[in-house]
């Protein structure tokens, strides 16, 4: 509705919202909601099953992940004969990671099994973190800034600056910033209407300071969010209320700003490989490498079914079509086209399809005694 309604107002239509694919305003508020998103999520965060279930969300994250993406690349080096072999990459890519905010239809809904749900989370959360080095990495083979012969070193130095950075900044940000909230809490300088400001304030702060250290900010605030959770259990709930109604908030104008820019501009764009495109990397691409993901795990079929079909696409993807087309590439509008259009079949689909599939699988779970 909201990107509909975007659509509606944006330069394309009554043109009342003009803003550029490319402008940095879309992409600052992309990246605060996710990161805002990604926290409260992480908070909410179950260690007690997340331990028991640690196993798939690992491989989702370092088998499924890596296996969407060399998917991505075959179907799109087949479909897209006038990108380029590194252009080919970023898109596939730029799609790979699952959206919080999203999945959050699923990952709250009660008749999913607990594991399950913790299982989206935790790979919804991480995902995105994983896959900007390898998106900068790509991007800077793509625009010519690094020699070959120099790939590897960049691509190690990306990794570890990106993932570790960023767990040590939402390491110390959670551990501390958590300390600090609850000790104000206990002398009551937190009350009323201000019990949504410090849960916000750690989220941005976080993300801020580890993008400034040239780490991964998602990371970071995912990380920070899960430590938040675990120390501050007596108030979690009250500060994280009012958090996570701002994020919904932020999520919603995100969802019209994108209906306004990129739905109408890309519009012109659209041919059938871009539908073929987006139907296979929300089916084939991502299911597939969940499938391949749980092997041994002895999960039914039906489990891996949906959670290979629940990884809707979102604030991740719509943050890094803004950083490439930035860098006008070649294949920049083939590109922001086929991203834009995955991302509102996704919405489309995930959205009608998120509460009665969640009904039906948890009922058949149910059903079969429990067992996921």
């Amino acid at each position: 509705m909201y990107v509909l309604a975007g659509f509606l107002f944006g330069g394309q239509a009554l043109g009342w919202v003009d803003v550029q694919i490319g402008g940095e305003g879309l992409k600052i508020l992309a990246e605060l909601t996710l990161a805002l998103v990604l926290f409260t999520d992480s908070a909410n965060t179950n260690l007690a099953t997340l331990r028991r279930i640690e196993t798939i969300p690992i491989r989702l994250l370092f088998i499924g992940l890596p296996l969407t993406i060399v998917l991505g690349f075959a179907t799109g080096w087949l479909l897209f004969d006038e990108l380029g072999l590194f252009e080919v990459a970023l898109l596939a890519t730029m799609l790979a990671p699952t959206d919080a905010a999203l999945g959050k239809a699923v990952v709250t809904n009660p008749a999913v099994p607990e594991s399950v749900r913790e299982s989206l989370n935790v790979e919804s959360g991480l995902n995105d973190g994983i896959c900007v080095p390898v998106l900068l990495f790509f991007l800077a083979l793509a625009v010519g800034d690094t020699e070959s012969g120099h790939a590897a070193g960049l691509m190690a130095k990306l990794t570890l600056q990106a993932i570790g950075i960023g767990v040590l900044v939402g390491g110390v940000a959670g551990l501390v910033g958590g300390r600090l909230i609850r000790h104000c809490s206990e002398r009551g300088w937190v009350a009323g209407s201000w019990m949504q400001i410090p849960v916000i304030a750690l989220a941005l702060a976080c993300f801020a300071t580890a993008q400034w250290l040239e780490g991964s900010g998602f990371i970071a605030c995912f990380v920070a969010g899960m430590i938040f959770g675990t120390t501050e259990k007596r108030n979690k709930g009250r500060f994280l209320d009012a958090a996570e109604g701002v994020g919904d908030s932020m999520a919603l104008v995100t969802w019209f700003m994108f209906g306004a820019v990129a739905v109408g501009l890309t519009w012109q764009h659209l041919d059938w490989r871009v539908f073929a495109y987006a139907l296979s990397s929300l089916t084939v691409i991502r299911i597939l490498p969940v499938f391949i993901a749980a092997i041994g795990l002895g999960l039914r079929w039906e489990t891996r079914l949906f959670m290979g079909w629940f990884g809707p696409r979102g604030l991740a993807s719509i943050v890094f079509v803004v950083l490439v087309t930035d860098e006008t590439l070649p294949g920049s509008e083939v590109l922001a086209t086929t991203v834009t259009w995955t991302i509102l079949l996704s919405v489309i689909l995930h959205g009608w399809s998120a509460n009665s599939l969640s009904r039906a699988y948890g009922a058949r779970i149910a059903a079969s005694g429990g067992t996921v």
